[in-house]
């Protein structure tokens, strides 16, 4: 008995330190950017700011060029994901459903990609969009930034489509379907957690994603948000309160799209699809 109860408590108290451990550095972040600036810099730490403060935030929106990089992020996030969503989907399926030479080649080459940390090629992606004259631009950060969340997203997919049972696809054809037409109506249906997965890995990722853009493009207003984070420094030190404040509104997006995603995300759609 008693060990029975031991075997109960002591996961649950595990789970409770990390969750701790994982949550307090994103509350301490949130009140910050509330606090003012004495109970900041001060040695007795406020663990709640009881007469909090708009003023950070103010600070933060009022930078400059805010709401310019604000849409210069999310157009490059939502291209490069949208993009690697499309090329991962077809590849996925085909490396999936069909059998064909280099196939084990393929998937070897997208597993080192997704291995190799990329901050060891941006020398090189430097010289190749300086050479062809185009710095300073959304194109090739989108285009890269597709690349670094395609790996991971097409070898998700593929295990995601090997799941759905092939009889699922078959009856659609042997009912008049080409195999475009199963995909499209049978497969892709059931792919929607997959999807969801895949959308908020590279969503984060290239929201996140910080020494591509500061090579790339230093132009002050054809940057993205993780350049605006760096701002709130002078020769006198660091803001904390605005720099709080702006993590604070850089992270929102990415909270609001994981609830929103795990809310909507329905797992077993497959569950009982093939009836014996």
């Amino acid at each position: 008995m008693n060990r029975s109860l031991l075997g109960r408590i002591w996961p649950n108290a595990t789970a409770i330190v990390l969750a701790i451990g994982f949550v307090f550095p994103v509350y301490w972040m949130f009140t910050t950017a509330f606090k003012p600036n004495r109970d900041i810099i001060t040695e007795d730490p406020v663990w709640f700011p009881f007469h909090g403060t708009f003023e950070h935030f103010t600070t933060a929106v009022n930078a400059p060029n805010f709401w310019t990089l604000v849409g210069n992020s999310v157009t490059v996030t939502v291209l490069a994901v949208g993009l690697s969503l499309l090329i991962a989907l077809c590849g996925s399926f085909a490396i999936a459903r069909m059998r064909f030479k280099g196939r084990k080649g393929i998937i070897l080459t997208f597993m080192i990609a997704q291995m190799a940390p990329w901050e060891v090629l941006v020398i090189s992606i430097y010289m190749i969009v300086r050479d062809a004259d185009m710095l300073n631009s959304l194109v090739p950060l989108t285009f890269f930034y597709m690349l670094m969340v395609l790996p991971f997203t097409l070898l998700t997919l593929r295990g995601y489509v090997a799941a759905v049972p092939k009889e699922l696809e078959e009856s659609a054809m042997v009912d008049g379907c080409t195999r475009r037409q199963a995909f499209v109506k049978v497969i892709f249906p059931l792919l929607a957690p997959g999807l969801m997965a895949t959308s908020l890995f590279g969503f984060i990722t290239a929201w996140n994603e910080f020494p591509m853009v500061l090579v790339l493009n230093k132009e002050p207003d054809k940057g993205t948000l993780p350049l605006w984070l760096s701002q709130f420094q002078s020769q006198f030190g660091d803001d904390w309160g605005a720099t709080m404040a702006a993590a604070s509104i850089f992270a929102v997006p990415i909270l609001v799209l994981f609830l929103f995603l795990q809310r909507k995300a329905v797992s077993g759609l497959t569950a009982g699809a093939v009836k014996g």
